[in-house]
Order: structure tokens, then sequence, then C-alpha cells
């Protein structure tokens, strides 16, 4: 058994819609009113998030801040995409970046720079699926982002 397949028996992962496996493993029963809809949200909620080789998570946004962990496997290329800006981020061993924050409502994707790559994602207020849209059905900054997004046509 590959330490992938070890990893997503031992969490019980499943696929996440953005790509790669996810658990949610915390769901706080304190509730918060979200600063950016008013709508009632867990106070905090946090997953394992694996990607593979050859696995993305594709641009999406969450409403709120999302802290990201390194937990294990290769570096993880973090993609924070706001103001038509793209900066990319590099958790893991290699460079001594353990985590990063995205802050809510940027667009964001992620891939393994090697075999896997193990991480943690914080959102607080926690996330709900209805915080949760992907760039490709955001057409006004799809549309901006398309001309400089070379490098990243294949995260949407």
């Amino acid at each position: 058994m590959s330490r992938c397949e070890e990893i997503i028996a031992k969490y019980d992962l499943i696929p996440h819609p953005e790509g790669g496996w996810y658990k949610e493993t915390y769901r706080c029963t304190t509730t918060v009113p979200s600063p950016v809809n008013g709508q009632t949200r867990n106070s905090v909620t946090q997953i394992y998030f694996l990607l593979t080789e050859g696995d993305i998570s594709r641009f999406h946004k969450v409403a709120h801040d999302e802290i990201w962990h390194f937990y294990e496997g290769a570096p993880l290329r973090l993609l924070d995409l706001h103001n038509n800006q793209c900066n990319e981020i590099f958790l893991g061993r290699d460079n001594g970046h353990y985590h990063h924050v995205i802050p809510g409502g940027h667009y964001q994707a992620a891939e393994s720079t090697g075999k896997f790559t193990l991480v943690g994602c914080t959102v607080a207020p926690g996330f709900d699926f209805n915080d949760f849209q992907f760039l490709q059905d955001d057409e006004a900054v799809l549309q901006a982002f398309e001309t400089h997004s070379e490098n990243y046509r294949c995260f949407i």
C-alpha cells in the first residue's frame, strides 16, 4: 500500500469537489454571525486535505479566512489570487513555511510539488459550502484574469 493509500484509509478521506481528498475533522458547536454575509456559521472548522501527484485544487474562494497547515509530503504550491494578481506560496519542510493564511474572498488553488502533500485547512468563521465559489463561475473575475492566466490555466 502506498503512503497516499494509507493516508486515505487512515483518515477516511473522500474526493473533494475542488480536487484532491478531504475529511472534516472538527466543527465547533459554537456559532457566530458571519461578518461577511450575516449568516450563522460554526465558529471554526478543520479538515485534512490531501493532494496526490497530478491532482490540483481548482481556483475557488470561501467567505472567511482559511489557514493552510503543512503536515507531510512534498511542498505545497499554494496560489492566492486577488485583484487580478496571483501570488505563489510554498509550504513545506524545504523552505520552513508550515502555514499560510488565504484571506476570505481571495481565490485560491494548490498542487503538490511531488508524490503527495497532506495539509490541514482551518476556516473561521467555519466553512460552509454556501460560502464556496469556483473561479470558473465568476464571469467578471475570470474574464479579467484570463489575459494573465497562462501559467495558471490548469487551475481554472
